[in-house]
């Protein structure tokens, strides 16, 4: 089994109440990411082009603002560029980092090629052997839906290692229908709702 993509990240804007979502690669994707079913969208953080940079920002922001949840919405193939920062995220433990892998098994961006390991590594072993205070895995839309908020409730960083239906991008990018709101948009808002700009 596997969940469509859609479904996590509305899953996931649904439970977040004033948390902060940072995406990167398919959780992101204008068509069935984030931008296709926010309700929300000034605490949103693209990270469009910052592929395996989504888990590090997150936990600055979540150092940052340790009184907000900030949930980062990766890749697999986006996280396995930054391995380290899940002992980093460790290290700091934000009690505030909520991390979900979308693990599609593929690079679905640049056309599909199975990412490194795909079918014989665990993110969620990763995790907890890096010292994450909890680690899960949903294959399941009701699964993921039934226990989001109880994942939320724990103290973090929490991995969530969401295993989702390939959707494979094969239209070259400058083809690609583009985002309504950019990286810089995003900041500004951002730092609006922190009441850091008037």
């Amino acid at each position: 089994m596997a969940i469509k993509n859609v479904d996590a990240v509305r899953i996931l804007d649904e439970h977040r109440q004033d948390g902060v979502l940072i995406t990167t690669m398919n959780a992101g994707n204008s068509r069935f990411g984030l931008p296709s079913v926010t309700a929300h969208e000034q605490l949103d953080l693209p990270m469009s082009g910052c592929m395996g940079k989504a888990s590090s920002i997150g936990l600055g922001l979540a150092l940052a603002q340790p009184d907000r949840k900030v949930l980062v919405l990766d890749g697999d193939g986006s996280l396995l560029m930054n391995l380290g920062t899940l002992v980093t995220i460790s290290n700091k433990a934000p009690e505030n980092l909520y991390h979900f892998v979308f693990e599609n098994g593929v690079y679905a961006v640049t056309g599909g090629q199975p990412i490194p390991g795909e079918g014989k590594l665990s993110f969620q072993g990763l995790a907890k052997e890096a010292g994450y205070t909890a680690a899960y895995e949903f294959d399941d839309t009701e699964e993921l839906a039934s226990n989001i908020d109880s994942v939320l409730q724990q103290k973090g960083p929490v991995l969530v290692c969401l295993k989702i239906t390939p959707e494979i991008e094969n239209t070259p990018v400058q083809f690609r229908p583009r985002a309504r709101r950019n990286m810089p948009m995003a900041v500004a808002d951002l730092a609006r709702v922190f009441g850091l700009k008037s």
